[in-house]
């Protein structure tokens, strides 16, 4: 990308490309979410248009032999325990980063989710079995109980506009339960014969790639052997070896690059820059790419796969049913069909949203949804799509017709899921603002990422000091992208209810003027002038020598004397070691970082999306400052 498109764009290619843990995933998941329902559409008219060939097909058997050991398996069981295991494997991936880095990292906002992904799993279950109590397909009752993470994310991005992401976050929590519960029923319930031996086998060489963690193994090609045997020999164990996938995303920790790696990754480009060989090419890549998180590299190898490859794969494979009348006048009064539909439709969001409030009024408050009731009741309604375990499990326990009336009940449920949850967000969303914004976020306290928090005696500020929202930015005077952030802030500090903070992060390494340019900073600052030498230094980014610094100082009129004196004895070098000291605190190792109100920002910093999320940090302040809790004490 050259550098005028991305002026262009009003972002950078740093910010474009560092998101959230969970933003990034919604974003991968609602773009692929056409791709999967497209899908699903091409298996529906092939299986209707081809006359069988849609079943010949996917019943082709592949195999493969090892020395003897042979996997033989048809094409639809590749994909469903073979590709699907690296399906599984984001999720665990993006359950880790929410542990590590998100909200989850308080773990007591895992309890109420965790505590509804569970009853949201029980009452549809109990559903299904009481409308199949006298039937044959009562022992399907494992269709009836998951939420298909991926298409649930896609549609809720696309029916529910506007919706927080911590709505979002609630139902990927909710369905990562879920799915970890469904794949120890499928290993429990819906495997005929435990093989104990290939069991054992797996857990062994699953324990060993912890032992690969604590040696500080970081190299992802020397976990690949381990998984693929734990695969192995999960599927020689006899239950289906998709857990697998789930058990290692599980185990990959996510953290933020530490501002020390990345230094010596400078160090190492630099190397390189000096005397290109290809042996230094070689640390450089690799010294770069290890200041990642295990989490971080192996969720862009695998998400995009996973997201536009996998899943839609899978629902070309799995969602085919021949339709016609005779067929659907027996499903539409099938006890399976209809089971199916009314666990979805009406079980999973009575179980989501009866939970939240059973807890929230059982613990008083004090364990309540991190969003307003009306993202709960959304979470629920769109938590009845049922689609990648469900038809897992289908294709485990039934056959035949049995299967295709499963099959339609997951289809049809999921549409009516879809239609529900686009009118609870419609409803909401012709609601007066205030009423609207309580019932989308709620009024529960936010996670605070800033360390420490902003101190008026202390920190640099600008605006009113009562502001409702605070800006904070760790900058570096020499850093092109601060630069290209400071119109940004300009824009931005025209409302007269945003307080601006600068800290101070040089990047010393990268920029070797930056740190001289904080204390000519704080030089300026010691005689009243921090602002006007801030936008000086912005302004001059590629002049920051001392003799430049001396220039701008007389144009600012300072004492000339008493500033030159006080940058050359690094009279401010404690003041910005506290500020560094707090950006390894608050996690931050690159610049521009920005917080609001406490929160870490990720993302874009152009105008929009910085406006966007001050946006939602007022109106988040104005229902806290509202609530009759909070001024009570």
């Amino acid at each position: 990308m050259t550098d005028t498109a991305t002026a262009m764009e009003g972002r950078t290619t740093w910010s474009r490309k560092v998101g959230t843990p969970l933003r990034r995933f919604l974003g991968t998941e609602a773009g692929s979410a056409g791709v999967l329902l497209t899908a699903i559409v091409a298996a529906l008219l092939w299986a209707n248009l081809a006359d069988g060939s849609y079943e010949r097909f996917w019943h082709l058997e592949f195999a493969l032999d090892f020395d003897g050991s042979r996997i033989d398996l048809t094409l639809r069981e590749w994909v469903n325990s073979g590709l699907m295991t690296l399906f599984f494997l984001v999720v665990g991936l993006e359950a880790r980063r929410e542990f590590d880095l998100g909200d989850l990292r308080d773990r007591r906002r895992f309890i109420l989710p965790a505590a509804a992904g569970v009853v949201g799993m029980i009452i549809p279950i109990t559903i299904f079995l009481v409308a199949n109590h006298a039937g044959t397909g009562g022992h399907a009752w494992g269709v009836a109980m998951s939420t298909d993470t991926a298409l649930a994310l896609g549609l809720l991005a696309l029916v529910g506009r506007r919706v927080p992401d911590q709505a979002r976050l609630f139902l990927v929590t909710v369905a990562v339960v879920d799915d970890v519960v469904a794949l120890i029923v499928i290993a429990v319930a819906y495997t005929d014969e435990i093989r104990p031996m290939p069991l054992l086998i797996a857990v062994i060489v699953y324990g060993l790639t912890f032992v690969l963690r604590w040696l500080k193994v970081r190299s992802g090609f020397v976990y690949v052997p381990f998984g693929l045997v734990v695969w192995g020999a999960m599927l020689a164990s006899g239950i289906d070896p998709v857990v697998s996938g789930l058990a290692l995303g599980l185990t990959a920790a996510a953290y933020t690059p530490a501002r020390g790696d990345l230094e010596q990754a400078s160090n190492l480009f630099r190397s390189f820059r000096e005397q290109p060989t290809a042996e230094l090419a070689r640390f450089a890549r690799l010294g770069l790419t290890q200041t990642l998180s295990p989490n971080d590299r192996l969720t862009r190898v695998y998400q995009g796969w996973s997201s536009y490859l996998i899943v839609p794969l899978f629902g070309l494979a799995n969602a085919g049913i021949a339709i016609d009348a005779k067929f659907l006048g027996v499903a539409v009064t099938s006890s399976i069909t209809l089971g199916v539909f009314i666990a979805y439709v009406v079980g999973k969001p009575l179980a989501i949203a009866g939970v939240s409030g059973l807890v929230t009024w059982l613990s008083k408050g004090t364990i309540r949804p991190a969003v307003g009731w009306a993202s709960v009741a959304g979470t629920g309604t769109i938590a009845g799509i049922g689609f990648t375990v469900s038809f897992l499990i289908a294709d485990l326990a039934l056959k035949g017709p049995q299967l295709a009336e499963a099959k339609l009940g997951l289809l049809a449920g999921g549409v009516a899921a879809s239609v529900l949850t686009w009118g609870i967000f419609r409803a909401v969303s012709s609601m007066p603002k205030a009423r609207k914004a309580v019932l989308l976020l709620g009024d529960a306290d936010q996670l605070t990422d800033l360390i420490p928090e902003v101190d008026p005696e202390r920190d640099h500020t600008r605006g009113p000091a009562d502001a409702s929202v605070t800006l904070v930015e760790y900058g570096d005077f020499q850093c092109p992208y601060c630069g290209r952030a400071e119109p940004v802030v300009r824009e931005l500090l025209t409302d007269v209810d945003l307080r601006y903070v600068w800290r101070h992060l040089p990047l010393s390494d990268v920029h070797p003027q930056a740190q001289l340019a904080a204390e000519a900073a704080e030089a300026a600052a010691a005689q009243g002038s921090f602002w006007e030498m801030h936008d000086v230094l912005l302004a001059h980014q590629d002049r920051l020598r001392i003799i430049d610094l001396m220039k701008y100082a007389e144009q600012l009129g300072l004492d000339q004397e008493r500033f030159h004196d006080d940058v050359m004895r690094h009279a401010a070098a404690e003041r910005i070691t506290e500020d560094l000291d707090s950006a390894d605190l608050s996690g931050v190792s690159g610049t521009p970082t920005f917080f609001v109100n406490g929160k870490r920002h990720y993302g874009a910093y152009d105008v929009h999306t910085l406006k966007e999320a001050i946006r939602v940090a007022r109106v988040r302040a104005k229902i806290a400052a509202a609530s009759p809790s909070r001024r009570h004490g």
